[in-house]
């Protein structure tokens, strides 16, 4: 259990940022409801988390600006006095073939979800090493071990956290941190929900299990890297994917 733990959550407004928000609150965490755009979501998020008896605070920041990270960071150390768990969800997709692809749609998906881990991880990184103590979670991708047709972009920055995890786990390793990475394969979210039915048919058609997945799948997978159970791994990548990824 994570009593008295405290577990910081980016892009926690909804979807899987919100399962991994009340799943780890509910195993007792404290928990830093980070979000960039809906205030409203975000507050959602906190309240369901207050009414379900636990604690939850909403925290505006950008991640892909490296100097609001280091302010969320300060915010944050200061109130609590410590951070025990980081998940570093935030995430967009911009997609389109490599050939029409703009310039500022390549950009935008590594600023958030590659740059974006970096810069929480470097902010946070001094804490985790004072504590000798931590979790660190990345949210990458079955695009980003498999690759996908028209998600050049997005599979490149979820296949750089991949090489983030590893490289950040061998650094902090000797220090009793550990960092992991869970890659969702065809997850029931908003951003899913948006696709043609034509487009979940052919990905439907890739997954072994035949199904899609939920976001509590993903939200109790990160839940066993945040938990003491997890001491002896690091630098592994689990996918939650049905099978896409065999």
């Amino acid at each position: 259990m994570l009593e008295g733990k405290v577990a910081l959550v980016t892009g926690a407004g909804r979807g899987i940022g919100r399962a991994i928000s009340l799943k780890l609150a509910e195993m007792g965490a404290k928990i830093i409801v980070n979000y960039c755009g809906s205030e409203e979501k975000a507050k959602e998020t906190v309240k369901l988390i207050e009414n379900a008896g636990g604690e939850a605070w909403a925290v505006r920041c950008d991640v892909s600006d490296f100097a609001s990270c280091g302010e969320m960071a300060k915010t944050v150390t200061e109130k609590y006095g410590r951070v025990d768990i980081l998940v570093n969800n935030a995430g967009v997709t911009r997609d389109g073939l490599i050939m029409r692809m703009s310039e500022d749609d390549y950009d935008k998906v590594l600023d958030i979800n590659l740059k974006g881990a970096f810069n929480t991880i470097r902010h946070f990184s001094s804490v985790f090493l004072k504590q000798r103590s931590g979790k660190i979670i990345n949210i990458s991708s079955v695009s980003g071990v498999l690759g996908n047709a028209g998600q050049a972009n997005y599979s490149a920055s979820k296949a750089g956290l991949i090489g983030l995890t590893k490289s950040v786990a061998r650094e902090l390793a000797s220090r009793g941190i550990c960092v992991n990475a869970v890659a969702p394969g065809f997850i029931e979210t908003d951003m899913t929900e948006a696709m043609s039915d034509k487009a979940k048919e052919t990905v439907l058609a890739a997954i072994p299990m035949k199904r899609t997945g939920k976001t509590e799948d993903i939200a109790k997978a990160v839940a066993f890297l945040a938990d003491d159970a997890s001491d002896y791994i690091t630098g592994q990548v689990l996918c939650v994917d049905g099978g896409m990824a065999i």
